[in-house]
């Protein structure tokens, strides 16, 4: 296995400038918004070959859900489709058509929830931005690595687009066409970087457990993502936050608009520390000022009241419950022998993802190492060790790889 890290594309000195892709080469596709142009795009890819490019665009930022507005898909033999979901909003003859085949995507894990709810589901996936974690690329964005390893340059500037907008400028969609443009080279050229570092294997396990994975779970206390929440003192003000927080989301789903949109979190926070007694006190802030939440007022002032009027029993506790271990900067008083191990251990991983060229994270989970260090499983040997980095999810190449490692952590503490 070479361990010799993949020069960035900034060291390559000989390397000549990336060509821009400005248009596709097959013509931009007109949008699929029928369900005549549907079966007839589906019956292009059941008839096509290989490995099919997957793409979705969300209006992140602007509407209250991740779903997706719009799907390209790009395969051998059948050219690129550009599908809108919004008039169909059922793609399972899209499904039926490329269910046995390997989709290749960026970022598996941001589009597959937003795809599954229009009925698109693998059997088989290729992630190119893992493959090239797992391939000790310096940058891993797909612009990146596009430019790195194919030598293209991709145009910027509207993955944060508000991609609910109707019509799509032309514009947007060549960008997104061009997305899937490149995918499949890129996964031909990541799986020989791979093969020629013996990390093949590795990637299936990654990508097999991507699929296992299935939809993230449901955050716990979601409302303590608001940022600015570490200013809050006591737990009566969280529970302010909290009742606010929960008044936003519910005018958020119902207009389907992201929740900053509706009211900034810094505006929550701010109005939770002002504590007003009175609407027209809330209406003296910053951003309460405008006409939008003058007409909301009492429905701000009404979500303060509550919480501020909640019994002591019911308000949020100071921190969110956690099942794992406390904060590592407190290790060192709390247990010094767990904070030795988890130091001896990151020193090791550390070393050992340098040697393989990869991203100590993509090793191994810092989270399951803590967990492991904190409360190390007994008896202290390398079989029970194996055993407990399967339980956390690890996967086998990462057990082969860390096991001793982590087993001389503990056992040296």
């Amino acid at each position: 296995m070479s361990t010799e890290p993949i020069p960035a594309p900034d060291e390559e000195q000989t390397a000549p400038p990336a060509t821009p892709l400005l248009a596709p080469r097959d013509g931009l596709p007109p949008v699929i918004e029928t369900s005549t142009a549907l079966v007839e795009y589906a019956e292009a890819l059941r008839s096509g070959t290989g490995p099919v490019a997957v793409d979705a665009e969300r209006a992140s930022g602007y509407r209250y859900g991740q779903r997706a507005y719009l799907v390209q898909l790009r395969r051998e033999g059948a050219g690129t489709g550009l599908v809108d979901p919004i008039p169909l909003p059922d793609l399972s003859v899209l499904q039926e058509a490329i269910a046995d085949a390997e989709w290749v995507l960026h970022a598996a894990n941001q589009d597959l929830p937003c795809l599954a709810e229009i009925g698109l589901v693998p059997a088989r996936v290729f992630d190119t931005e893992l493959a090239a974690r797992l391939a000790g690329l310096p940058r891993v964005g797909l612009g990146a690595v596009v430019e790195s390893l194919l030598g293209f340059s991709l145009q910027k500037g509207h993955s944060a687009a508000d991609w609910s907008t109707r019509p799509l400028p032309e514009e947007w969609l060549v960008y997104a066409a061009l997305d899937v443009e490149v995918l499949v080279d890129l996964r031909d050229a990541l799986a020989a970087i791979l093969e020629e570092q013996g990390k093949t294997e590795w990637a299936r396990q990654e990508f097999e457990a991507i699929l296992a994975a299935g939809p993230p779970a449901p955050k716990a206390d979601p409302w303590r993502r608001t940022s600015g929440v570490h200013g809050l003192r006591n737990r009566r003000q969280l529970g302010m936050l909290r009742a606010l927080w929960q008044a936003r989301d519910d005018l958020a789903r119902r207009r389907d608009v992201a929740p900053g949109r509706v009211l900034p979190d810094t505006a929550m926070v701010s109005a939770v520390q002002a504590d007003p007694r009175t609407e027209g006190a809330l209406l003296e802030l910053p951003v309460f000022r405008g006409r939008a939440n003058r007409k909301l007022v009492a429905t701000w002032f009404g979500a303060l009241a509550r919480g501020r009027e909640l019994p002591e029993a019911e308000l949020p506790p100071h921190s969110k419950p956690s099942d794992g271990p406390p904060p590592v900067n407190r290790w060192a008083d709390r247990d010094a022998a767990a904070a030795t191990r988890l130091a001896t251990a990151r020193a090791g991983l550390a070393a050992l993802a340098a040697a393989h060229a990869l991203p100590v994270e993509n090793l191994l989970s810092p989270d399951l190492v803590r967990r492991l260090m904190w409360t190390p499983p007994e008896p202290r040997d390398a079989a029970t060790v194996a055993a407990a980095l399967r339980d956390g999810g690890a996967r086998e190449w990462q057990v082969e790889l860390t096991r001793d490692v982590l087993t001389d952590a503990i056992s040296r503490a």
